[in-house]
């Protein structure tokens, strides 16, 4: 077991210059002061994930050994539990902007994350790539144009996920599928014509795939809206670090809602796509049945882990919508509204000139 188990979350250091917090400086494995810019290295373990044994996790006695409390705020809006940093003077929903009472928080557990994938970049290059983003939105809202220039809409968050590691074993019974093609005429008369046609041969197959699956990604928290989009929902997570809470100053912190067990079923349904392809790959042929798979898991580990996003949102017209940017890769995915006239005066424009192309080719015609 590493000594990262004993790093809490809640730990802040301060600056030994000015007695400011020091911050993450994203991109770096460094703290930042805010006022005078003195940096201090965050130290790193290498290879110090935490891997913890999923069976004893699953009872209540094995969730206690590596865990802590947290002072957290409920979204009610939306459902969103969040850790927010004391430094944040304006307390809203990180996905839907609804006010967060500071009299409402409470205590909570949570199994202190075993690793972090640090934000690659600031929230002003965020922000610079929601901005060029709304740019190119066709008909896109004035009104969203203007929001997009407040850099303060643009917030950092850690979203909690849950990795899983196993060996696979399985026995598989299927058919292997070859193609072969066959010659026929068809039609009568002028119609009459050869067409080639593709078959199939099949043969019995059955047989035994092992493996080790690496780091099966399931989300470990809902709300009712603003779900972080499939599309930017992708990290290398090759780059994540062992666990510092060093890496979460400056940033807001999500705690999963959705639980290690509910995200363990999750990833049996990934382990069975997986296996799925293992045995269809050991089949071979063009083409592949599967009858049956009977997959066991063994050595089952897993991780609570943290990666990051950059969260905007905008209200128009009584609807939110959301914009995510990926803290690493910088991909950004997003809800976005029209604009009613300018899709109007855009229509009107164009009968316009159809109207005026008509009119010129008929004058031009002697009508």
């Amino acid at each position: 077991m590493n000594t990262t188990s004993s790093q809490k979350s809640e730990l802040k250091k301060t600056c030994v210059n000015c007695g400011a917090e020091l911050l993450y400086a994203p991109g770096t494995t460094s703290l930042k002061c805010g006022y005078c810019d003195h940096t201090e290295a965050i130290l790193t373990i290498e290879n110090g994930y935490e891997e913890l044994e999923l069976k004893e996790y699953l009872s209540d006695m094995g969730s206690q050994s590596h865990s802590e409390e947290i002072m957290m705020l409920h979204c009610k809006n939306c459902g969103a539990n969040q850790h927010i940093e004391e430094h944040y003077k304006s307390l809203h929903c990180i996905y839907c902007s609804m006010p967060l009472i500071v009299e409402d928080a409470y205590k909570d557990e949570w199994i202190i994350p075993g690793a972090v994938l640090p934000f690659q970049f600031d929230q002003k290059k965020a922000h610079a790539i929601f901005k060029n983003w709304v740019k190119k939105l066709w008909f896109a809202p004035n009104k969203l144009k203007k929001a997009s220039l407040d850099i303060q809409n643009t917030k950092g968050l850690y979203a909690p996920y849950w990795t899983f590691d196993a060996q696979l074993h399985a026995d598989y019974t299927g058919q292997r599928g070859k193609y072969y093609y066959v010659t026929k005429t068809v039609g009568s008369g002028k119609n009459r014509r050869t067409v080639t046609e593709r078959r199939t041969r099949w043969y019995p197959a059955s047989g035994t795939i092992s493996g080790f699956i690496d780091d099966t990604l399931t989300k470990a928290s809902k709300q009712r809206t603003g779900i972080i989009p499939s599309k930017i929902a992708r990290w290398n997570l090759k780059l994540l670090q062992p666990f510092d809470s060093s890496f979460l100053s400056g940033f807001i912190t999500e705690k999963y809602t959705i639980s290690l067990q509910d995200g363990h079923l999750k990833s049996q349904e990934e382990a069975r796509k997986i296996a799925d392809r293992w045995a269809r790959q050991d089949i071979g042929g063009d083409t592949q049945n599967i009858f049956s798979i009977d997959m066991e898991l063994t050595e089952e580990t897993f991780k609570h882990i943290l990666l990051p996003v950059y969260i905007s949102n905008y209200t128009f017209k009584n609807k939110r919508y959301n914009f995510f940017v990926n803290g690493q890769s910088g991909v950004i995915s997003g809800q976005r509204p029209y604009s009613f006239w300018k899709i109007f005066f855009l229509v009107v424009a164009i009968l316009a000139v159809i109207g005026l192309i008509i009119f010129f080719t008929d004058k031009g015609q002697g009508y």
